[in-house]
């Protein structure tokens, strides 16, 4: 029996690019088998980090009482939509004639995490040695199997990326369980996640929403003047040519006036005067934007389609796997490999087959403008995956937003190869009466890279030209009142940004420079980022823009209320990156990493452990505008309730495990109902839908659906059907006109009922009977949403409370808990 080698790639694209590359392979089911090599992969992430037995409290009962948890060994779990390929990787590493294994996941920390966890899981013993791919054309596969690296140079970087993931199991796991324990003190269940890198990016978007809400816009008026030339009119504006930008006045410019008098005495000063002109004239030139990596593909996309960034992977990922017309996107390179010349020319002879692209590649082969100069290719500025290109593949059948991310792939691909555009740019300075007015013309001389995009003749405005030191005419000159605006909300395009460049946010040089080029997340973990904290509430789309919830607020008002602030600046990542790289280089023992990490997990969890009070300050509390609807009062927010400053009357601000909005509770006060509202949770986990309203008592209730408050009418229950008993008095329950109602609605003494319709199903006399008797109906289907006005299918259960709820069937809670781990 001949000894093999088994070669184990983190995807099944590159494993078919190895055993292409060392040839003679037969392809079986999932893995490829030669004379000297078998060659199968992974499919990404097989197995992961996991709560180990006598920590793993249900959720829904998480309390201090189990924190924090500080296994002293990890163990991993499979997962669950990647467990066959796990178990064919085990199966190929227990075969008798495979003596070694080769790593060839991806070049760097990730890819060596994927491959340490299988080996674990496998409790392999077998030789390893590392397989280290910058580039993935045959003659760079073949030349680095010819210099594979041993297990013991790699085992700096095993014992960074262990560590990484094990910090972020520790604190993710400890912070979100010790916060929630803390949010659930009142009863019920309050899911309040926090993360090394989630928590620093919400903390970005809130401390902007911050700037917008404190911003107090200024006037300020401009002086506008048309000027007359022998060849033609132009337009300036009156500029301060000693203006110098200032600390304190970050709205000042040169051109601003911040009195309107001094404005319209400027105006008259100059309107109808002659003065003298002068021009000085530059060219400029504009380099192609750089190739893409993930995060500025996403951007782009965001820009110019409104793709979130979330879809824009997606559909990276689809041009990648299934129609291989796009190289890897998961990548923070936005360079080639400097061996890539050749491939380039390849591609370009592909594309030059298409016909929207054809004139483009031949201007670039005509003039031999593939160079191997360092901006493109640089071995320097790849780590595990070069830049976003297309690939030797002609696309077919791409759906229209496929063909949107291509054609921006492609282009950019392009570009990047054709000379600079150049411009004219010239500024234009008029005197009058000592006062000077600015005008900006800009001509493109030569289109370069922009003729990839079709804008030969754009970005052209001219000035009629004009003698030096010419006499002109103020024909007319105008004040414009203008003010200053508050600085935009974030898109997921400038999100996205600041994550990239979130180690700029780090004061220590150090640790900014540890974040330089990584910033907060990866390029193939930011999107899920993003949704993440949609999904959880933090952050809501209001069309393009990304707008904090109130539940944001909360969680940093809690943070910096237990002390614990540190989970949501920069800075940790920072110290994190900074810690991980001397680990990578051999200077920073795991041990001494990891101990820091426990250290800084147990003082989180004792913070919230140790808070003497049951609440946290708040700053700038909401004062609001209804007042108590029991006395009058005005209504002030504190960290756990909406309350009343004269009597008892309070509002819970997370009933059902749902974050109120300020301006939903206004609703509520006024009104004594909202709804239905979206994002309530059972005590089952399960999500759900209802309106809220306020009971005689002034008491907050779930109302699913049934139909609004009795009239004062009498109701002559001699003619009525008893269906069943109450179950929050014992009374009896009659079959009413207005409801399934108990008869101590009659004396205001019980406010039971269910509706005759909910949600748009009819609920009939025998299935009322069977909630009161059984605790729960049969299966009904012709629910209608009123989020999504979709049908659904659900159970009505009685609640403690005496609350009718919704319970979804066990095939279809599967399904959905299945979507949302997905979405994580």
């Amino acid at each position: 029996m001949s000894e093999k080698v088994l070669v184990i790639a983190e995807k099944p694209s590159v494993a078919s690019d190895i055993a292409k590359a060392l040839g003679g392979m037969k392809r079986e089911k999932d893995y490829f088998e030669g004379d000297h090599y078998v060659v199968s992969s992974a499919v990404g992430h097989l197995l992961e980090l996991a709560v180990p037995e006598k920590y793993d409290v249900k959720r829904g009962k998480w309390t201090f009482a189990n924190l924090p948890v500080l296994p002293p060994v990890f163990d991993l779990k499979p997962i669950k939509k990647t467990e066959d390929r796990l178990k064919l990787l085990k199966r190929l590493l227990k075969r008798a004639d495979i003596t070694t294994v080769i790593n060839a996941c991806d070049a760097g920390r990730e890819g060596e995490l994927i491959f340490r966890y299988i080996i674990q899981a496998s409790k392999c013993k077998k030789t390893i040695k590392r397989l280290w791919l910058q580039s993935m054309t045959p003659a760079s596969i073949r030349e680095a199997f010819d210099h594979l690296r041993t297990d013991e140079e790699m085992r700096h970087l095993s014992d960074a990326a262990r560590s990484r993931s094990e910090a972020d199991w520790l604190v993710g796991i400890n912070g979100t369980r010790a916060m929630t324990a803390f949010n659930s003190k009142d009863g019920g269940f309050f899911l309040t996640t926090v993360g090394r890198v989630q928590t620093p990016t919400l903390a970005i978007v809130v401390e902007r929403e911050e700037k917008i809400n404190a911003f107090v816009s200024q006037k300020y008026w401009e002086v506008h003047a048309r000027v007359q030339a022998q060849s033609g009119d132009y337009e300036a504006v009156w500029f301060n040519p000693n203006f110098k930008k200032q600390d304190d006045r970050p709205n000042d410019k040169a051109e601003r006036i911040w009195s309107e008098d001094d404005a319209r005495a400027l105006c008259e000063k100059i309107n109808r005067q002659s003065g003298q002109v002068h021009d000085s004239a530059k060219r400029t030139t504009q380099l192609s934007p750089l190739l893409f990596d993930l995060t500025s593909l996403q951007r782009e996309a965001n820009n110019r389609f409104g793709f979130s960034a979330k879809t824009t992977l997606s559909l990276a990922q689809s041009l990648y796997e299934k129609h291989k017309v796009l190289t890897y996107p998961r990548t923070d390179a936005r360079a080639l490999p400097e061996d890539y010349v050749p491939t380039v020319y390849q591609t370009l002879e592909m594309l030059e087959g298409l016909p929207q692209y054809a004139d483009n590649v031949q201007d670039i082969v005509t003039h031999k403008w593939v160079k191997p100069s360092k901006r493109v290719f640089d071995n320097a500025k790849i780590s595990d995956h070069f830049a976003i290109i297309p690939t030797l593949q002609a696309p077919k059948k791409l759906s229209e937003a496929e063909e949107k991310i291509y054609d921006l792939v492609v282009k950019r691909f392009m570009a990047v190869f054709f000379p600079a555009a150049e411009y004219d740019v010239t500024t234009r300075i008029t005197t009058v009466a000592d006062e000077k007015l600015r005008t900006e013309g800009k001509v493109l001389v030569k289109a370069g890279w922009l003729a990839v995009y079709g804008r030969e003749a754009q970005d052209a405005q001219t000035l009629p030209a004009v003698a030096e030191n010419e006499s002109v005419l103020v024909e007319q000159a105008s004040v414009e009142e203008k003010a200053t605006k508050a600085p935009p909300r974030y898109t997921e395009a400038t999100l996205l940004s600041a994550m990239e460049g979130a180690g700029k946010l780090v004061e220590e040089d150090e640790l900014r420079e540890a974040m330089a080029g990584k910033g907060l997340g990866t390029p193939a973990t930011r999107a899920a980022i993003i949704e993440g904290l949609l999904l959880q509430n933090y952050l809501r789309r209001d069309g393009r823009e990304l707008a904090p919830t109130y539940k944001a607020r909360q969680l940093f008002a809690l943070l910096k209320g237990l002390g614990v602030s540190e989970l949501s600046e920069p800075e940790l990542t920072g110290e994190w990156e900074y810690k991980l790289a001397q680990i990578e280089q051999g200077k920073l023992s795991r041990e001494v990493f990891m101990e820091e990490i426990r250290n800084m997990t147990v003082e989180i969890v004792d913070s919230a452990k140790r808070y003497e009070g049951n609440t946290v300050p708040i700053e700038n509390p909401a004062h609001l505008q209804n007042p108590c609807p029991k006395c009058g009062g005005e209504i002030v927010e504190n960290y756990r309730r909406f309350a009343c400053t004269k009597c008892d009357f309070s509002l819970p601000k997370h009933p059902g495990g749902r974050t109120f909005e300020v301006s939903e509770v206004e609703v509520l006060l006024k009104d004594g109902e909202i709804g239905p509202l979206d994002g309530f949770i059972s005590k089952m986990g399960r999500p759900f839908s209802s309106k809220l309203r306020l009971n005689e008592e002034f008491k907050l209730e779930f109302d699913f659906g049934n139909e609004t408050k009795e009239k004062d009418e009498p109701i002559d229950v001699s003619v009525l059907t008893v269906i069943g008993k109450c179950p929050k008095c014992g009374s009896n329950v009659y079959d009413s006109p207005k409801g399934y109602v108990c008869e101590k609605t009659l004396e205001k003494a019980c406010d039971f009922r269910i509706g005759k319709t909910i949600l748009q199903q009819p609920i009939s006399a025998e299935e009322a009977a069977k909630i009161l008797a059984e605790g729960k109906s049969s299966e009904l289907h012709d629910f209608v949403s009123n989020r999504t006005k979709r049908k659904f299918s659900a159970f009505l259960v009685l609640g403690k409370d005496g609350a009718v709820g919704f319970e979804f069937s066990q095939k279809k809670a599967r399904v959905v808990r299945k979507k949302t781990s997905a979405k994580k």
